[in-house]
């Protein structure tokens, strides 16, 4: 049911400005009116309240990145903003659903206040006193003060005399149709989202297209739906995951997928694939989910083999944090994602590839071949060391944007 809401109060963030005019102004009284019934009800389930307005660093440069902070990220490119240039400080936002998952955020702001006025207002302030701002995901900052219209924020930031850029994450900018043609193992349109991602996919596309202005994705694929686009990787704090037991030194190999999408990590084919080695007890095979970001070092430090995901052709925070642990990363990855990242990096993706058919040949050449599985295990924490500790980021997003709108 926690799922279920989530997603519906995520769906109704990332649609608000496509939703019936009557529906808007139904939320927004509500939002405005905590005290009447469907005000306490909508600001208990969207977690209204106090919400804090982002802070004005002193500094010549000052980036503000939101509202999404999918997995952290957006903390995360600011941290690493901060560490390679000395004259710029960052600070992001996140729009927070109360049964979200809890990263970490400069600016944690309960859903329910993008309704607020006084909320809308005072953050509008101060983020105009910012020099470069980073729209995620292309989803609104301040709420109903400019009609949730992207397009509007923009001129009115500009105006202020504010340089704007993009980063698309995902699905907000993932295009189905053509994802179809790519892979065989695409999610679409088995996915029940497909056409509303769709329509959300065009409409970004169509904004992206007519501001055309600096614009990053945070996985390699989505260059494919931005061509004009700059890869800025995700990062990972990878102190966190580093571990010093070894993968593949046990008598029954461990294999986990963590899943938060099924349908998009193609989690319900594993299973039927892998059934000879897991009812021969050559594997152990377990399926995570709902587990805290917290928890996530241990349960990959007790892992042997981790399987990624087997449907998009490509990987992200996830898979960056499994080879993190020097653990064996096992996913389906596009053959020209993985030329792109070797001609852009240098060096290959050390995730092994699999896809539904040949998982359970490849698992098991991994068991007979552990020293072949544990140079893939070793190859992983060197990879993310040089693309994902944030310094491949910030080199991105300055280089592509703030250097040049100096």
């Amino acid at each position: 049911m926690r799922r279920q809401l989530n997603a519906i109060a995520g769906w109704i963030i990332r649609n608000r400005s496509q939703l019936p005019t009557w529906v808007n102004r139904a939320l927004d009284s509500a939002a405005r009116d905590p005290d009447g019934l469907i005000g306490r009800l909508a600001h208990r389930a969207l977690g209204g309240g106090e919400a804090p307005i982002t802070d004005i660093p002193d500094a010549p440069v000052r980036v503000f990145i939101g509202p999404t902070n999918y997995s952290g990220q957006g903390y995360r490119w600011a941290r690493a903003l901060e560490t390679a240039a000395p004259d710029l400080r960052a600070r992001n936002m996140e729009i927070v659903l109360p049964i979200g998952f809890s990263f970490p955020a400069d600016t944690p702001v309960p859903v329910a206040s993008t309704s607020s006025s006084e909320w809308t207002q005072a953050e509008w302030d101060a983020v105009r006193q910012f020099s470069h701002v980073l729209i995620e995901a292309e989803r609104p900052l301040f709420g109903r003060l400019f009609d949730r219209q992207v397009s509007a924020e923009v001129t009115a930031l500009e105006e202020a005399g504010v340089s704007v850029a993009f980063l698309s994450h995902g699905t907000d900018i993932r295009n189905p149709r053509e994802h179809a043609r790519r892979t065989p193992w695409s999610p679409y349109p088995e996915d029940p989202r497909t056409e509303v991602l769709q329509a959300d996919a065009d409409a970004n596309l169509e904004l992206l297209t007519r501001l055309r202005r600096p614009t990053f994705v945070s996985t390699p694929d989505l260059l494919d739906d931005v061509p004009w686009g700059i890869w800025c990787p995700v990062v990972i704090d990878i102190d966190r995951f580093r571990t010093d037991r070894p993968a593949m030194a046990r008598e029954h190999v461990r294999v986990i997928h963590s899943s938060s999408s099924a349908v998009q990590k193609g989690s319900h084919l594993i299973e039927p694939a892998l059934a000879p080695l897991i009812d021969g007890g050559a594997v152990e095979y377990e399926l995570i989910t709902g587990v805290s970001s917290d928890r996530m070092p241990g349960i990959l430090a007790d892992a042997d083999i981790v399987l990624d995901q087997f449907r998009l052709g490509s990987y992200g925070v996830a898979a960056c944090e499994a080879m993190a642990a020097g653990r064996v990363v096992v996913g389906h990855v596009l053959p020209d994602i993985r030329a792109r990242i070797a001609a852009e990096i240098g060096m290959p993706l050390p995730i092994v590839e699999a896809d539904p058919d040949t998982l359970r040949a490849v698992i098991t050449a991994l068991i007979e071949d552990p020293e072949t599985a544990r140079a893939a295990a070793a190859a992983g924490p060197r990879f993310v060391e040089a693309v994902h500790s944030g310094a491949r980021s910030a080199e991105a997003l300055l280089n592509g944007w703030i250097r040049t709108s100096d």
